[in-house]
């Protein structure tokens, strides 16, 4: 069955492109996965039935126990839960307030590990920079004992590669901000959209830096704080924000899997993060990643049994800090994989795949391109691959797919209220579903159909 698919893949990624036909049991499973509704049943259920969904409360806990239950109601195999600790931060009381010169409140969340306010809040001259960069190479005595505020605006991107360089106000901002000594940091919302939303995220404090009050404006307050900065008064701001560390807590992995015909053949991994932050219901970041690789992992189940194994993942503490993802590698990272693949950047279509399964399967690699060609995907490069739960793997050596989503809005919706099952477009979803089908039937070996009737 692998050679049968492959080599018919092969033979028509070599023709012209008038005849190109797929093998028939790929276009079958492609195109049934088109109608899914499997999919849209986990989203709705996991949004629904748990909600926010995070890292190390009850609420992550509650999500891994209804994920075990739905996965095994599903057909999977040998569905479990990888335990292990963590530091766990929670959100308290948050609000901000211009006192002077023009008074007015402002729309702030918390960022991940703030420390707090006094009970009372906190109040201050607030000093403005356009970007982290000029934060950073201020004197100290312009930011000692002021409130930092750091503007540093996101642009769009279909690829959502602004995010590392604009969320450097965020991950280092606070840090950069309490070593200069700053009785606190609020930034402009590392997000693209321009509802009062804030948007949320995790930031850690450096070694022997010691926590200060962090937070994130939406962006239409910290805009109105730019124009207030540029009339050349003198800006006070009022915090109030109250989490808080509360100790050890637990958090895991919920794993299942689709055995393969083969019991020597190494896995492919197919993941995603069960847990969400506390503001929406997670259903963009990313239960909809959650949903695309069980419901396309069920398609090939239910079809018969893959040559390879199919391992999904529904890694926790993803938010946080990777957490899940340090876990599993360290039970599992020195075992062959035969790829890792993530689904973490929303819900939006696939529009391109990018691969590293190497130079001996560079062939593969091409067929799994032109399988993908009728879903609207463009091929893209054949020597990268990622995603935030299986990148570190994938720098090691394991071979890796990923299936490039269209980010253009995701950041009008990341981290915020907003992240809501009624954001999910159905027909993408069943686009994700598709495309996620047709590269388990190339990458698996193809299914072998389940015999019907007698012997």
């Amino acid at each position: 069955m692998t050679r049968t698919i492959l080599a018919a893949l092969l033979a028509a990624s070599a023709a012209p492109a008038s005849a190109q036909p797929l093998p028939p049991q790929v276009q079958e499973l492609q195109q049934a996965a088109l109608q899914d509704d499997y999919a849209w049943d986990v989203l709705e259920g996991l949004t629904t039935e748990v909600g926010p969904r995070l890292a190390g409360t009850e609420a992550e806990a509650r999500a891994r126990d209804w994920a075990v239950r739905k996965l095994r109601a599903m057909g999977f195999s040998n569905a479990r839960i990888e335990t292990f600790a963590l530091p766990v931060w929670v959100r308290g009381e948050e609000k901000a307030w211009i006192t002077a010169p023009f008074p007015q409140p402002l729309a702030i969340t918390a960022l991940g590990n703030s420390g707090a306010t006094p009970p009372q809040g906190l109040e201050g001259e607030l000093v403005g920079f356009d970007t982290i960069d000029e934060l950073i190479a201020a004197p100290d005595e312009a930011v000692r004992g002021k409130i930092v505020f750091v503007d540093h605006a996101m642009p769009k991107t279909q690829d959502g590669s602004s995010y590392g360089q604009f969320g450097r106000a965020r991950s280092e901002g606070p840090s950069v901000a309490s070593r200069k000594g700053a009785a606190a940091i609020v930034i402009r919302s590392i997000g693209t959209d321009y509802h009062r939303n804030p948007h949320t995220g995790v930031q850690t404090f450096a070694p022997g830096v010691a926590p200060i009050p962090a937070g994130a404006l939406s962006i239409p307050d910290a805009e109105q704080v730019q124009r207030i900065l540029k009339r050349g008064r003198a800006v006070r701001l009022r915090l109030l924000m109250t989490p808080r560390q509360t100790g050890t807590g637990q958090s895991g992995n919920v794993i299942a899997e689709v055995p393969g015909r083969d019991p020597n053949a190494a896995p492919v991994l197919v993941g995603c993060h069960l847990d969400s932050w506390d503001l929406g219901t997670g259903a963009i970041d990313d239960g909809a990643g959650c949903a695309i690789v069980a419901a396309a992992s069920k398609r090939i189940m239910d079809a018969g049994r893959p040559l390879h194994p199919i391992r999904i993942v529904w890694f926790g503490a993803e938010e946080v800090g990777l957490l899940g993802a340090k876990d599993y590698k360290a039970r599992h990272g020195t075992e062959p994989h035969h790829a890792l693949a993530e689904s973490d950047f929303g819900a939006d279509r696939v529009w391109k795949v990018d691969s590293k399964l190497g130079d001996a399967r560079e062939a593969e690699a091409k067929a799994l391109q032109h399988a993908l060609r009728p879903l609207g995907i463009v091929p893209g490069a054949t020597n990268l691959a990622g995603g935030p739960d299986v990148s570190e793997m994938i720098a090691a050596g394991h071979p890796g797919i990923s299936l490039r989503q269209d980010g253009t809005d995701y950041f009008d919706l990341h981290h915020t209220p907003d992240d809501t099952l009624d954001k999910v477009d159905p027909a993408a979803l069943r686009q994700n579903v598709a495309a996620w089908t047709t590269m388990l039937a190339i990458l698996t070996g193809g299914v072998e159909p389940k015999r019907t009737g007698r012997r």
